[in-house]
C-alpha cells in the first residue's frame, strides 16, 4: 500500500456526515475504497479481509456499533472512531483505537490523525537513525506491591505526580513507584513522550480527553475518570503544541 495515498473505509449512519467525511478524506489524499451506513454491513465486508490502512467508524450505528466491530476479534486495520459523543473516549482507547475524532470533524484535526496513521505504514518516511545499543522502548514500569513490585503498563497510565519525595502513578487508581523525583521517572521512561505540565505533574498526552483555558494563561486538563489537572503558565504553550492546538 502506498503511504502517499492511504486506502480507508468509512462507516457512518448519517448520510450528510458520511458524505462530508468521505470528501474530507479524499481532499487529504486518501482513497475511500468503501463506505457504509450500518455496522452489520461493515462486518460482512470485513470478512473478505480487504487491504486497508485505516477504518473510520461511527460509534452509534444501526446493527453493530463501532465498539462492537472493534471487539469482534477480526484482524482489523487501525480504527479511528468518529462520534458526536466524547463520553466514549476512555472505552475507545481501552480497545486500542488509533484515534478518536469528534463531530463535526475539522479538516485540521483530521490531517493530524492521518499524519499519525501514515507514520504507522512501513516505508512511509525516512529511515530512522538506529538508536544507541543502550536505548530501549519502555512500555511498562515498576510499582510497589507489598514487599515486592509489579509492572504496570504505560498505556494504562494517565499521569505521574510527586508528593513528599514519592512519585505516584495514576492508572485507574494511584500506585507508589520506586522514584523520589519526576526527573527519575523521566529518565526511566525516556522515549515515552511524557510531558511535564507542572513541576509536580508528568502527563501522558495520549490520555488527555480535553482542555479548557483558565485565567492567567493556564489550562485545565481533563483525564479519564473525571480527573482535572492545571498546567503551569510556562508549560501551556508546549502542551498546546503537542495536542495540535497551535
Amino acid at each position: 500500500m502506498s503511504p502517499d495515498r492511504m486506502k480507508v473505509a468509512v462507516a457512518e449512519d448519517e448520510p450528510y456526515n458520511l458524505k462530508r467525511l468521505v470528501r474530507l478524506l479524499e481532499e487529504q489524499g486518501c482513497e475511500v475504497v468503501a463506505s457504509f451506513e450500518d455496522g452489520t454491513a461493515v462486518l460482512e465486508w470485513l470478512q473478505t479481509a480487504p487491504a486497508l490502512d485505516a477504518l473510520f467508524l461511527d460509534i452509534r450505528m444501526p446493527g453493530a456499533s463501532g465498539m462492537e466491530v472493534l471487539e469482534t476479534g477480526l484482524a482489523l486495520p487501525p480504527v479511528v472512531f468518529v462520534t458526536a459523543f466524547s463520553d466514549h473516549a476512555v472505552e475507545a482507547f481501552d480497545l486500542a483505537a488509533a484515534d478518536y475524532l469528534l463531530k463535526p470533524v475539522r479538516a485540521e484535526r483530521l490531517a493530524k490523525c492521518l499524519e499519525r496513521l501514515r507514520a504507522r505504514i512501513p516505508g512511509s518516511g525516512p529511515v530512522p537513525t538506529p538508536p544507541p545499543a543502550t536505548a530501549r522502548k519502555v512500555t511498562r514500569y515498576p510499582v510497589k506491591a507489598g514487599e515486592g513490585v509489579i509492572f504496570m503498563e504505560l498505556a494504562r497510565t494517565t499521569h505521574f505526580e510527586v508528593e513528599k519525595e514519592i512519585v505516584y502513578a495514576h492508572a485507574s487508581q494511584r500506585y507508589q513507584t520506586p522514584w523520589k523525583t519526576l526527573a527519575e521517572a523521566e529518565q526511566y521512561l525516556q522515549g515515552a513522550s511524557l510531558l511535564r505540565i507542572h513541576r509536580h505533574l508528568l502527563v501522558r498526552p495520549e490520555a488527555i480527553l480535553g482542555v479548557k483555558p483558565l485565567w492567567g494563561g493556564r489550562l485545565l486538563v481533563t483525564l479519564p475518570g473525571g480527573v482535572e489537572l492545571e498546567t503551569s503558565r510556562g508549560t501551556t504553550a508546549r502542551l498546546k503544541e503537542r495536542l495540535g492546538l497551535t
